[in-house]
C-alpha cells in the first residue's frame, strides 16, 4: 500500500505500483479526467505514519542513519517505536495502589 500527496498522483507512479503488485491510495488531483480508485478513510493512516516518522527523526541516530547495516538501523528504529510508544502510554507518578512508580531509564546511546 502506498499512501501519497496529490503531488505524486501521476500515471507512471500508479503503474509502477501496480507492477510491484501493490495499491496506490493518492488523492486525484483537480484536473485528472478519468475517475481513479481512492479511499479518504485508509488516506488518514498516512497522518499516523508522517507523526511518526517525525517523532523518530527527533532521535539523532534514526535521522542521520548513525548504523551503516540495515538491520541496525531496524533495530534502533524499533527501540525508537518502543519508547515512542512508551512515552504515549506512560502512567502519573502514583499508580492505582498508591505506590510510586519508578520512572524508565532513558537510553543514552538513542539520543
Amino acid at each position: 500500500m502506498l499512501f501519497a500527496d496529490k503531488g505524486f498522483d501521476a500515471n507512471a507512479l500508479r503503474n509502477a505500483v501496480i507492477e510491484r503488485k501493490a495499491w496506490a491510495n493518492i488523492p486525484p488531483k483537480a484536473n485528472r479526467k478519468a475517475p481513479i480508485c481512492f479511499s479518504p478513510f485508509l488516506y488518514k493512516a498516512r497522518n499516523l505514519v508522517e507523526r511518526f516518522s517525525n517523532k523518530a527523526k527527533q532521535f539523532r541516530r534514526i535521522a542521520t542513519r548513525y548504523d551503516k547495516l540495515a538491520e541496525n538501523h531496524l533495530a534502533a528504529l524499533k527501540l525508537v517505536a518502543i519508547r515512542i510508544w512508551l512515552r504515549g502510554n506512560e502512567s502519573t507518578s502514583k499508580s492505582r495502589s498508591g505506590v510510586e512508580d519508578f520512572s524508565l531509564v532513558r537510553v543514552a546511546w538513542l539520543r
